[in-house]
């Protein structure tokens, strides 16, 4: 494993482009509604990033067609934006990595479309919650498996489920460098000491029902297996001597 401590320096490069991802995602989030397509999503949220002069993280990333990621309903990571019209009370996790100046950030929500149900309100609020649970476990003296324990028994003493399969990951030069944050802890994982310099996204995946997911034959798209409604939040964090700081605000 191999962690690339950040520089002051190089955390404020990171937090700039982690404003960017925050804007584009503030404006992604208040265009869903009844109607619109992923496919405009993910239009809506090219035009932004060029405004801002940056690029997608994701698109070409392994053949990735897309700017961002657009999950509806029981997707839960990676669903490819298409013409897919969002329904009165679905709802839709938007991922957005994008770099600037040589700086990547990562980020995501899941946002309600009109109204939905108070089971779907909660899972976003358990999802949301245990974001900032694991964020608050995310300083220097901790270890990286404290994080994914904060997420883990919160998640799971309200009785959702935790994806298995995928997980946060540091950031930096690149959208995806080590370590890995899961969301969970089993005996065996790697669980190195949080040091100053680390800048990690922390991202709980949490389904209403099992944790187990399946892979769609576009070889892209996540869906839970009993086709239950998942929710993905997401922040980039720095460690530093004190509380973690969220750089996607």
């Amino acid at each position: 494993m191999a962690i690339i401590l950040k520089s002051k320096e190089e955390r404020e490069r990171i937090r700039e482009t982690g404003r960017i991802v925050a804007a584009v995602l503030a404006e992604l989030r208040s265009a869903v509604r009844p109607g619109i397509t992923t496919a405009d999503l993910d239009r809506l949220a090219a035009e932004a990033l060029q405004r801002y002069g940056a690029k997608s993280s994701s698109l070409g990333y392994h053949g990735y067609p897309g700017h961002l990621c657009t999950s509806v309903n029981d997707e839960v990571v990676h669903g490819i934006p298409g013409k897919r019209v969002l329904q009165e009370g679905d709802v839709i996790s938007i991922d957005l990595a994008a770099h600037y100046q040589g700086w990547h950030a990562d980020a995501a929500v899941t946002v309600g479309v009109g109204e939905i149900s108070p089971e779907l309100k909660r899972l976003l609020k358990v999802t949301e919650d245990a974001l900032y649970r694991g964020i608050a476990a995310a300083r220097a003296g901790n270890r990286l498996l404290d994080i994914s324990r904060a997420i883990q028994q919160f998640v799971e003493s309200a009785g959702f489920s935790l994806v298995r399969q995928y997980g946060g990951h540091g950031v930096g030069r690149s959208m995806h460098e080590d370590p890995q944050v899961l969301n969970y802890v089993e005996p065996g994982l790697p669980n190195p000491a949080l040091r100053p310099g680390m800048v990690l996204a922390i991202e709980p995946m949490v389904n209403m029902g099992g944790k187990e997911t399946r892979v769609l034959a576009d070889r892209w798209t996540v869906v839970t297996a009993d086709h239950s409604y998942s929710a993905h939040f997401e922040h980039t964090v720095a460690i530093t001597e004190g509380d973690a700081e969220i750089l996607t605000l």
